[in-house]
């Protein structure tokens, strides 16, 4: 290694959580200050610091130190160790926020692991665990990064604002990623989902179904929505409903979109027909958006791509997200990899908006905390 890496130095919460997920893996230490400096509230918000027990209790040896204020933050990441854990996530962001964290570190820890989240499982901010259990698990597939413990298991369900639900994260631990060729998407050939709906009436799950069918229906056959009426313990703490959709392809690609209703307290009170309808709409435009992985997963694909062995990946994904390009802007300062990229017109591939094809050679990262037996 020839002494320690250079510390990075940013400023800002923004991105907070890409700038600790790639810190933890490159072995890069980390500064970040200003955070928030300039509120009435200064510092780091409760979910932050949630999201930073979290990477302390996944790591080995890492140093964090918080100022008195909370606007400073100096990382200095430890081995991934991995194990069976349990995190209280802070119940004003939904596991989403933790898990999508997770997702990024899991395969790369000294020990599989299986962790049990407690939290928000489906609120309007972050992607909720059905959708990740959906389409991130499939894309970790596609690394080679599967079996029989690579699951998410929704032993309850939490809306906001007081959450109560609880999930169990369980993933294998892989030395190597195989690089991937995922360009051809394919034509869509089902659509799935789950309507769930606690604490309110089990027909709200249905009306939601039959509005997402009606719009759905005019395009394919194969549309199967489960409903999901959690009761008594496994409800949570707080009354809600929503939907999460998926649209899968003849290449294994799934493309999602979901909506939870309002929080109890919080806005007017959604109808559960308009939850469907709009639902549905948001799952055609994400079909239209296209690419080979959705766009929640945009960053998680990209950085199994550059942490891949020293051979070429390519992905085609529909237009780049915000927080996309930001995360591609992280992964040149910590693994110094750029990525080709080339826009493809609608005319080229007959269909939906513009794409982007993704190509990088991997970085050949080796799990280093993996002992080789």
């Amino acid at each position: 290694a020839g002494g320690a890496a250079p510390c990075l130095g940013y400023a800002g919460c923004n991105f907070l959580r890409q700038r600790l997920v790639l810190a933890t893996l490159s072995g890069r230490p980390l500064k970040i200050r200003k955070i928030r400096a300039k509120e009435e509230d200064p510092g780091l918000r409760d979910f932050e610091a949630s999201f930073i027990r979290l990477i302390d209790k996944v790591t080995n040896g890492s140093r964090i130190e918080i100022n008195q204020t909370g606007t400073s933050l100096y990382y200095q990441p430890g081995l991934l160790y991995g194990g069976s854990l349990e995190h209280e996530c802070s119940p004003s962001r939904s596991i989403g926020y933790y898990l999508e964290g997770l997702l990024c570190l899991a395969p790369f820890m000294k020990h599989p692991l299986k962790i049990v989240l407690r939290g928000v499982t489906n609120d309007q901010v972050d992607p909720s665990v059905d959708v990740l259990k959906a389409t991130a698990l499939p894309l970790l597939k596609k690394f080679g990064i599967d079996g029989e413990s690579l699951e998410i298991k929704i032993n309850r369900r939490g809306m906001p604002p007081k959450g109560g639900g609880e999930i169990v994260f369980s993933c294998p631990v892989r030395k190597v990623l195989q690089p991937i060729q995922f360009t051809d998407p394919g034509k869509i050939k089902r659509i799935r989902g789950t309507a769930y709906s606690v604490r309110v009436s089990p027909q709200m799950a249905n009306r939601m179904v039959e509005s997402a069918r009606s719009i759905l229906n005019k395009f394919l056959p194969d549309i199967y929505i489960y409903t999901d009426h959690m009761k008594g313990a496994s409800s949570g703490k707080s009354p809600g409903f929503g939907m999460c959709l998926t649209a899968e392809t003849i290449n294994g690609t799934i493309l999602s979109a979901e909506l939870a209703s309002n929080p109890q307290g919080q806005g007017a009170a959604v109808l559960p027909e308009e939850l469907g309808q709009n639902c549905a709409k948001l799952l055609l435009e994400e079909i239209y958006r296209g690419g080979c992985v959705d766009s929640t997963n945009q960053s998680l694909a990209l950085l199994l791509m550059t942490l891949g062995q020293r051979d070429v990946s390519k992905v085609l994904l529909g237009p780049l997200s915000p927080y996309t390009i930001e995360f591609l802007r992280h992964l040149r300062t910590f693994f110094q990899i750029m990525f080709k990229i080339e826009t493809k017109t609608p005319e080229e591939e007959h269909m939906g908006g513009e794409k982007v094809l993704m190509t990088c050679v991997g970085v050949g990262f080796s799990n280093l905390s993996k002992t080789i037996r």
